[in-house]
């Protein structure tokens, strides 16, 4: 049974649908109390795999709560709610977390709020930003959207077809053998920063959609010939790549914008962070006479406040689960969410 609600109204959050474990604890004004985490990082050349990364969440996740309070200077007795990651994510590391928030819940006598991933990363990006009514690109390695909200959803306007651009990023990484530490994406825009001979790659468009995998298998395979043949370095195939998907990232983006009549665009998610295709994007917006909101890698990459925050909107809303519905999904499209805590003046 819930407890009576305390002002101001704290939720604290679990993330951890992919290779990194948050928690956050956020006050119904907006402010971030704290916001730990701690991410599973494999050897160079090598992925994450589902039961090692739940392996790595179970070892980190009270260590995290124990932190969050800690850093929050909060007590449980003062927690209203707790959200966890419903969904999509990787089977494994969802229900650890999801366990996580199940036991929390008994324990402090708190109701349980299931929070969409893609849904938590926009909320995160409205609240830190500003953000109004942008149209959001939503860029990580599981996810390439463009986004716009009306009737109380997140429409997709547009989305990969194949693969996620932070995929495309991680699996190139992975061919120049480049860390895991701190992201193969990081790596990836730090060394691109070094090239400067652009390799004509593939460029998939399909109206409102991209493709990245072919992309992919073709720099792949050509990567070691070029450096090889001494046409190329590692540095400038990084360039080449980024340049190449973050154009077809920002074509997209504007088609939206035309299409919505918004001049503004957020961009969220982990490859949110890369100060190139910000610097691109900004172009595009500018021209545009639009503003773009973009965050850092606090609240571009996974936590537990992005969690927190929509769920504390939901849960104001009158949103919460019994304990036998909070099951996790690792497809949950964005646009599946009715997203009660906006308003419906704007339509498509």
């Amino acid at each position: 049974m819930a407890k009576e609600s305390k002002s101001p109204l704290l939720c604290l959050g679990i993330e951890g649908s992919a290779n990194k474990i948050g928690v956050g604890i956020v006050r119904e004004d907006g402010e971030i109390l704290s916001n730990p985490r701690h991410t599973f990082i494999t050897p160079p050349g090598q992925g994450f795999l589902p039961r090692e990364t739940a392996l790595h969440h179970q070892e980190w996740a009270v260590k995290l709560v124990q932190q969050a309070l800690a850093e929050a200077g909060v007590t449980p007795s003062q927690i209203g709610c707790i959200a966890f990651t419903k969904g999509p994510g990787m089977g494994g590391p969802l229900v650890t977390c999801a366990v996580v928030a199940r036991m929390l819940s008994q324990l402090w006598r708190v109701p349980l709020v299931g929070v969409n991933h893609c849904v938590g990363h926009i909320e995160m990006g409205r609240v830190v930003t500003g953000a109004q009514d942008p149209v959001v690109l939503y860029v990580s390695g599981g996810n390439t959207q463009v986004i716009a909200y009306a009737d109380r959803r997140y429409r997709i306007f547009g989305e990969t077809i194949d693969i996620a651009v932070g995929n495309c990023l991680d699996r190139f990484a992975r061919v120049l053998n480049l860390p895991n530490d701190p992201a193969p994406g990081y790596n990836i825009e730090q060394l691109a920063k070094q090239g400067s001979k652009l390799i004509e790659l593939p460029y998939t468009v399909k109206g409102m959609d991209v493709s990245f995998s072919g992309i992919l298998s073709y720099i792949e395979v050509a990567a070691n010939d070029l450096i090889a043949k001494g046409e190329a370095t590692p540095a400038d195939l990084c360039f080449s790549l980024q340049e190449t998907i973050f154009a077809m990232l920002v074509e997209i983006t504007e088609r939206a914008m035309a299409h919505v009549g918004t001049h503004d665009v957020l961009i969220v998610g982990g490859v949110g962070c890369n100060l190139r295709l910000q610097e691109m994007m900004q172009v595009m917006v500018s021209e545009r006479g639009g503003h773009l909101y973009a965050t850092d890698d606090r609240y571009c990459i996974d936590n537990g406040a992005m969690i927190a925050w929509p769920g504390l909107l939901a849960f104001k809303q009158g949103q919460t689960m019994e304990l036998a519905d909070t099951t996790c999904t690792q497809r949950y499209r964005t646009d599946e969410v009715l997203v009660t805590w906006r308003d419906r003046a704007k339509e498509c």
